[in-house]
């Protein structure tokens, strides 16, 4: 049977949030990197907007998918080795990506990139579940958001950059380098926390974990509010690059800089839950997220029908969304992993699929809107309604066994 290390002999809190961030933002980053090439590959390519926006459908897609693999491997075979080998089949996507002479290879490099990068965040909560829990494991999920947040928050603008001065080709280099960084990092500060088990790998035991954890209503419900929530900002990443280069007329670089509000939305309100958390506690914080999603979404459906698309009424309300969505997260992803403590790496996997999967669903339906403006407002307030619903039911919940820290 798989038994978690002790956590003394293994990693401190502040060494787990720090690798588990770094793990965890390898995907938002190659998301957020390649968003302001999106209308000059169109151009490039001599292809279409549809074309261009399945290489984000066929990113996320290679991500949701994926964790369902990684994760239960990463229980079988362990966190480390399982961590290198799917960053090397992000390292090799992003060096086809590179070379690709072809939409139709790009698109498939960009799913082989997903693929490989399913692995940061099925990890990287799998080992804070491996270690810690309750308060504990939120506070270092919200260090690991703050962090998340820095990486994602700068992408855009990096990404805008360096297709303005060396042409779209070096945002893949800027990939590479990034896989590279993590596998480095695997190899030298990653200490395993999980003891080998090949026969959770048998696939009985895997369909009996996962029927097991999709029965949970606890985990369901709260992996629904992080899909609702967090998933958002993956249909943002596939329409925004068109509303506000093509709609509103920013260059690639106001673009890039424009996105830094999203992401320092996130960034500000992980900063202030983290003052916040150790006097009220990270789930009773859990309603004021959903209230700035709420209204968000509300000023999205509303204003995008009354107006004309411009800056601000556009990236108010995605930087509310996302400030509300910093609330949100770590005690949700803390609900959803305590009752599976021996099968951490399952759990977070569907956790992951639930919110990319969310993603990737918005991203479609997204697609098939003919105006990127009316997709905006309507999908997203959707998705943010889904979310509190979603935490509505789930709070009216018996707390699992496992969890000692009640939910209000």
């Amino acid at each position: 049977m798989q038994t978690p290390l002790q956590p003394a002999a293994v990693m401190s809190e502040r060494r787990v949030a720090l690798i588990g961030g770094l793990m965890a933002a390898i995907g938002p980053m190659s998301l957020s990197l390649f968003t302001p090439a999106m209308p000059e590959i169109v151009h490039a390519f001599g292809t279409t907007q549809s074309a261009v926006k399945m290489t984000m459908s066929l990113y996320f897609g290679g991500f949701a998918f994926a964790q369902l693999a990684c994760g239960p491997l990463s229980d079988a075979f362990g966190r480390r080795p399982v961590t290198v080998a799917f960053m090397a089949i992000y390292l090799a996507g992003s060096i086809f990506a590179l070379l690709s002479p072809t939409i139709e290879m790009l698109i498939a490099a960009r799913f082989l990139q997903g693929v490989g990068a399913a692995v940061g965040v099925a990890v990287s909560r799998a080992l804070v579940r491996d270690l810690f829990t309750h308060e504990r494991s939120a506070r270092i999920m919200n260090l690991i958001g703050i962090i998340l947040a820095i990486g994602p928050a700068v992408s855009p603008t990096l990404g805008g950059f360096t297709m303005e001065l060396f042409g779209w080709h070096a945002i893949f280099l800027l990939m590479v380098a990034m896989g590279g960084l993590v596998v480095a990092v695997t190899m030298v500060s990653m200490r395993e926390t999980v003891m080998r088990d090949p026969s959770r790998l048998r696939p009985r035991q895997l369909l009996k974990n996962y029927a097991l954890i999709l029965g949970t209503p606890y985990f369901t419900l709260s992996s629904l509010a992080i899909g609702g929530s967090a998933g958002a900002l993956y249909v943002l990443a596939s329409v925004l690059p068109f509303v506000m280069m093509e709609r509103v007329g920013l260059t690639p670089t106001q673009f890039g800089v424009g996105m830094m509000i999203q992401s320092a939305s996130y960034l500000v309100g992980s900063l202030v839950l983290r003052r916040l958390i150790g006097r009220f506690g990270a789930f009773r914080l859990v309603p004021v997220g959903l209230v700035c999603i709420g209204v968000a979404s509300l000023a999205l459906a509303i204003g995008l029908r009354l107006f004309e698309p411009n800056f601000y009424n556009v990236m108010v309300p995605v930087g509310v969304y996302a400030f509300g969505i910093a609330y949100v997260m770590p005690a949700m992803s803390t609900a959803a992993m305590a009752p599976f403590q021996k099968n951490a790496g399952a759990a977070s996997a569907m956790m992951g699929f639930f919110q990319m999967g969310a993603g990737l669903l918005g991203s479609a339906c997204a697609a098939m809107v003919a105006d990127t403006v009316v997709a905006v407002a309507t999908i997203i307030p959707i998705m943010g309604l889904i979310a509190i619903l979603s935490w509505v039911i789930w709070r009216t919940l018996p707390e699992p066994h496992q969890t000692t820290s009640r939910h209000p």
